[in-house]
């Protein structure tokens, strides 16, 4: 396909260098000419208008002077026929007559010369520059179809030229079509993306007659949130086996300067935490059908800052590390083409007839200005990502404490394994960090209208001042309105209510007075 792409960029270059150019010259070539041609006509066409004028103003002047010429005469021959006019006004009479008479004469003479002078040249102008003009603009025509006939010949030759190497791309292509192997090739896409699962072991028979502390077989399809392990830094690798066929458990939509309470690691679960078993885990991901996105997981407007602290601390350093791996990626990029620079400078250094090294100095500056443009910006990314790095263990190790307390209660059940195996991007891999580990116990926010059933109501609150969610997972509310509670305040500062069916999120906790249901706080 490359060789096949390539005879047609050799088309093109062909075209482009004995065509094209050749063509652009000689169309300008023909633009001055017609332009020249249709100022002769043009030119031509004005001087027939001027003789023309110049008839007309003769004739006219020839019609007065007759005009003048008989009023003349008729006035000497009223005073000669009065006996009562001297001689004297006679004489003055005739001598006024005669003079008309001869002007008369004068412009009937100039009549005649410029009609003969206008009957010339009207026509030279019908049968002789006219005809010639359309001549030679038909003869440049003639030219430019002559000139395109020939550009045409020589696309035929450019494009003959490279049939045999084309039919030899195809013959190539057609060779490496038929050599596909799709047993080989989807080995090859198995090796490469092979999860690594492995199938559990039997499930241990767990004593419940026994009074002692219950912990959950290792070979459970459950993963132990805590107990029998050894505390692990946050961030670190956890060997744990993925599982396949789990639907992705999406998280919840985050407040916006503080992290919400599903996102504090380790948290307390909420009751609404029962998923269906694998089996019909594995039903539902071969007969699943796209869902409509929830309403929380729709933009709600605002510019994002840009140390994106509107995130939660554990988001927001996922993104800032995205940044830095992002920025570190552009400075090594940036590297690579100052490293290229530099050895074609010492090639044209070593060989001047090659090119101008000092031609390069600028392109090498510049790529050095952004270098370093970009080292300034990955430092200032990195200072925000050791401040969010340094509040999270904190965080962890209250969050780990209320996971010890929850778990010595509540041990974990089987159900479980479909967060705990499952990384935060849906994707399996054969190991998972700490931070996916203590996500998983956040409660199981909307999996886009998966569950049927909405979270229960805990408790009722009272909004003692209006709130304006504009962030993406908050809600509005307005002083005094009345909502129920779903989710307690986890100690970040949001509670998370309900309005309707359709309309839930967090609200600043300091803006609420809760009242929870005793019952709820049992459970």
């Amino acid at each position: 396909m490359n060789d096949y792409a390539g005879q047609h960029e050799v088309i093109s270059e062909n075209m482009a260098s004995q065509i094209i150019v050749d063509l652009a010259r000689y169309v300008q070539e023909l633009k001055q000419e017609r332009k020249s041609n249709f100022h002769d006509g043009r030119k031509a066409q004005q001087h027939i208008e001027t003789c023309w004028k110049q008839l007309e103003s003769s004739k006219r002047r020839f019609e007065r002077d007759c005009k003048e010429a008989d009023r003349a005469q008729q006035y000497f021959e009223k005073m000669d026929a009065d006996i009562n006019v001297t001689k004297a006004d006679v004489e003055k009479a005739r001598q006024q007559a005669q003079i008309r008479h001869q002007m008369a004469e004068d412009s009937k003479a100039d009549y005649s010369s410029i009609l003969q002078k206008f009957n010339h040249e009207q026509h030279e102008y019908y049968h002789t520059h006219i005809p010639n003009i359309f001549q030679k603009i038909q003869e440049m025509e003639e030219r430019r179809i002559v000139r395109m006939g020939e550009s045409m010949k020589t696309y035929a030759e450019v494009d003959r030229q490279v049939i045999p190497i084309i039919g030899k791309c195809l013959d190539g292509i057609v060779k490496a079509a038929e050599s596909i192997d799709q047993k080989n090739d989807s080995q090859l896409v198995i090796e490469a993306y092979k999860s690594g699962f492995e199938p559990p072991g039997d499930i241990e028979f767990e004593d419940y007659t026994q009074p002692m502390k219950r912990t959950v077989s290792d070979n459970s399809l459950s993963n132990s949130r805590g107990e029998g392990k050894p505390d692990l830094k946050f961030g670190g690798k956890s060997k744990g086996k993925l599982w396949p066929f789990i639907k992705k458990n999406k998280p919840p939509p985050p407040p916006p300067a503080s992290a919400s309470p599903s996102a504090v690691p380790n948290g307390p679960q909420s009751p609404k935490q029962q998923k269906e078993p694998l089996s019909h885990r594995f039903n539902e991901f071969m007969t699943s059908k796209p869902k409509i996105h929830c309403f929380r997981s729709l933009k709600r407007g605002g510019a994002t800052p840009e140390d994106f602290s509107n995130l939660p601390p554990e988001q927001r350093r996922k993104k800032l590390q995205q940044k830095v791996d992002e920025l570190n990626k552009e400075i090594q990029k940036e590297m690579d083409q100052r490293d290229a620079i530099t050895k074609m400078k010492d090639v044209y250094l070593k060989n001047p007839q090659m090119g101008d090294p000092a031609s390069l100095d600028h392109k090498l500056a510049e790529v050095s200005q952004n270098i370093e443009k970009l080292r300034l910006e990955t430092q200032k990314f990195e200072a925000w990502l050791a401040e969010v790095e340094g509040r999270l263990p904190a965080r962890n190790e209250q969050a780990r404490r209320q996971s010890g307390l929850y778990d010595s209660q509540n041990p974990p059940t089987v159900n479980n394994c479909a967060q705990d195996r499952e990384s935060p991007d849906g994707s399996y891999t054969e190991e998972q960090s700490q931070e996916s580990e203590v996500k998983v116990l956040a409660t199981d926010f909307d999996d886009e209208f998966d569950d049927e059933e909405p979270l229960p109501a805990i408790g009722t609150c009272k909004a003692l001042y209006t709130f304006e969610g504009q962030n993406e997972g908050t809600i509005s509310v307005v002083e005094g309105e009345t909502l129920y509670v779903i989710e307690e305040d986890k100690g970040d500062g949001w509670t998370r209510i309900r309005r309707n069916e359709d309309e839930e999120g967090y609200v600043p906790t300091s803006y609420v007075e809760v009242c929870l249901d005793k019952n709820a706080k049992d459970s």
